[in-house]
């Protein structure tokens, strides 16, 4: 009776989790990652798209069609020749996607569902190793709800991205640690069948993101904390009964532990430094992560890591609309998540320090915590040693994201079993309650905050392609050309997401039309070329025309250039928006005025509209 009580409390979490994750899936704009994660997947390459020249719609969505002869041949080329990323995901998901094929009913729902499934996935991944690493089915339920509501989870979940199988790897790593650190406990052996699947992991997690060699770091700190208190213990022993201490009570058990141990960080290195070379080679490497390298030596660039951690640490729990485009909804919210962890914080921290003094617990809180506490320590080495900002992107905790969802299960489980519970904050007139209402009102709180994510009134995209069209379609009543500098795929996703709405706006098309070969094979060549001049002009009234002006930083006038020359060859009137154009313009001898209107500004995007006349 307890285990189907256990497994159907199980399948309320993933049922929750379910919900959260796949409501309103793709209903937000798709942004440049996800672009890219949608072209390498389906195996083609952002290559074919025409640089330097006007083109249409149909060639800019081109990298967007399903094609049968896709294989993961070509997921490998295409992603290893263009992009900084392992291959592991985009392969499962190119597999993924040829599941749906061409009949598919939209491109973003298919792109986005697996990862959403792998955060569905997560949740009794969390509550299996929970349940083991605290020998507790409590904090493994604890766990999986924390899993399944968490805000910060279910905007992961919401991303076409890899973030999530990163998480179940990790899951699937931690787990081999606690098993491993369980038999050094008791001076067992090492199983080698623990050793293998833990590197098979180790190994598929590192060619999944990069960024999980910083969870094998967060491991190895973890392991070597406990190591060193256990010896410490066992010195102190020597020292007060020799006569206590065995042969073999050494911390890491018999020598063949120490083997294995030294096995396991062998092939984990080599299987990570097949990589490098292939990382290294990639000319697009550096202006792709070029944007968390700062240079910026100001005091407000040494202090905002420690408020972008927080924000992202804040985010695991709770996220009320604070993006809001209404004042009252941004306060109201500001306030309520600011009570709430008044409330909520030394509760919390008061149950850690009480899983830390139960046998049956500490273990897995001490592991846990430290390793929660080596990656942040590695974050915020990479920012003020090597001045890599990895804060700038939250999605990047995914790499210790599960050791904090565990340590709230074990925190929430002491919860649940203390009869009363008061915070410590307020010491006065505060209202005493039950330790299973604070459970539900801290769950409560993130099943709220992951409606606000996946209603887009928190973690909202940063692009928003959507607003830019709108405005351009109510500025422009004559044919449009929009321009960009290109260096990398990025701009290409910028453009291709402006693209992608404006073809969801078409009258009788749908966002998913690029799916189908047969629907998109357009004509791909500008308005002016011979012999086509009419069909380009009437396709021109029905959707703008599109600029990637190809960016050197040693001579960024060549893009101006190309703009100038692009311009000329275009009928007018003509309405040009540049949008994030990188190089100078001066179009003065086009016969191109800036729009004297102040415009909205738009997130991801600043732009500049002329108006070329004849």
């Amino acid at each position: 009776m307890i285990k189907n009580q256990q497994l159907l409390l199980l399948l309320l979490w993933m049922a929750i989790a379910l919900m959260l994750r796949f409501a309103n899936l793709d209903s937000k704009p798709l942004w440049t990652d996800e672009f890219s994660t949608l072209v390498f997947s389906l195996g083609n390459s952002f290559r074919g798209v025409p640089l330097d020249r006007a083109i249409a719609l149909s060639s800019l969505l081109e990298p967007l069609q399903w094609s049968p002869t896709a294989t993961t041949g070509d997921v490998l080329h295409n992603l290893l020749l263009e992009s900084n990323h392992p291959p592991v995901y985009f392969m499962l998901a190119h597999w993924w996607m040829d599941l749906f094929g061409p009949s598919a009913d939209s491109l973003v729902w298919i792109g986005r569902s697996l990862p959403a499934l792998l955060g569905v996935i997560s949740v009794p991944a969390i509550y299996f190793l929970g349940k083991f690493a605290f020998n507790s089915p409590l904090v493994g339920q604890c766990a999986a709800a924390m899993m399944a509501v968490s805000p910060y989870g279910v905007y992961l979940a919401q991303e076409a991205r890899h973030y999530t199988l990163g998480i179940l790897l990790v899951i699937a790593s931690l787990f081999c640690l606690t098993l491993s650190m369980k038999r050094l406990q008791k001076r067992g052996i090492i199983p080698l069948w623990n050793v293998a699947i833990w590197l098979i992991f180790n190994c598929l997690g590192i060619a999944s993101h990069y960024f999980f060699v910083l969870t094998l770091c967060a491991e190895a700190i973890a392991l070597t904390a406990v190591v060193a208190q256990q010896y410490n213990e066992k010195l102190y022993l020597f020292f007060q009964k020799r006569n206590e201490l065995k042969k073999n009570n050494s911390p890491l058990g018999k020598s063949k532990n120490i083997w294995r141990l030294l096995a396991l960080a062998s092939g984990t290195a080599a299987g990570g430094l097949i990589w490098v070379p292939i990382f290294f080679s990639n000319k697009y490497g550096s202006e792709l992560t070029n944007w968390i390298v700062s240079g910026d030596r100001t005091w407000l660039n040494w202090i905002s890591p420690i408020f972008q951690a927080l924000a992202g640490w804040i985010t695991v729990i709770s996220l009320l609309p604070v993006e809001s485009s209404n004042l009252a909804v941004v306060i109201a919210s500001a306030i309520g998540m600011a009570v709430f962890f008044v409330w909520a914080l030394p509760l919390l921290f008061g149950a850690i320090k009480t899983a830390l003094k139960n046998p049956d617990t500490v273990l897995g809180t001490v592991i846990l915590g430290w390793f929660v506490v080596g990656a942040i320590f590695l974050f915020f080495s990479f920012k003020y040693i090597l001045d890599i900002d990895l804060t700038r992107g939250a999605r990047y905790n995914f790499v210790y994201f599960p050791g904090v969802i565990l340590l709230l299960g074990a925190a929430l489980a002491v919860l649940y079993n203390t009869p009363t519970v008061k915070s410590q904050w307020f010491n006065y007139g505060a209202i005493e309650t039950s330790g299973k209402k604070a459970v539900l009102l801290i769950l409560l709180m993130g099943f709220v905050s992951g409606v606000t994510v996946n209603s887009n009134l928190g973690y909202r995209k940063y692009y928003k392609p959507d607003i830019l069209v709108s405005i351009i379609r109510e500025v422009s009543q004559v044919p449009v050309l929009i321009a960009t500098t290109q260096k990398t795929h990025v701009e290409m996703g910028e453009l291709m997401g402006i693209g992608w709405e404006i073809r969801k706006r078409e009258e009788g098309r749908r966002p998913n039309d690029c799916v189908y070969p047969e629907r998109s094979r357009r004509a791909q060549e500008p308005l002016q070329e011979e012999g086509r001049e009419n069909q380009e002009e009437v396709k021109s009234r029905e959707s703008p025309l599109f600029l990637l002006a190809n960016l050197k930083r040693e001579t960024p006038e060549i893009a101006s250039g190309t703009l100038d020359k692009t311009i000329s060859q275009l009928k007018r009137p003509l309405d040009l928006w540049l949008v994030n154009f990188r190089a100078p313009v001066d179009l003065k001898a086009q016969g191109c005025e800036v729009e004297s209107r102040k415009l909205p500004a738009v997130d991801g995007y600043e732009y500049q509209v002329y108006h070329c006349s004849s």
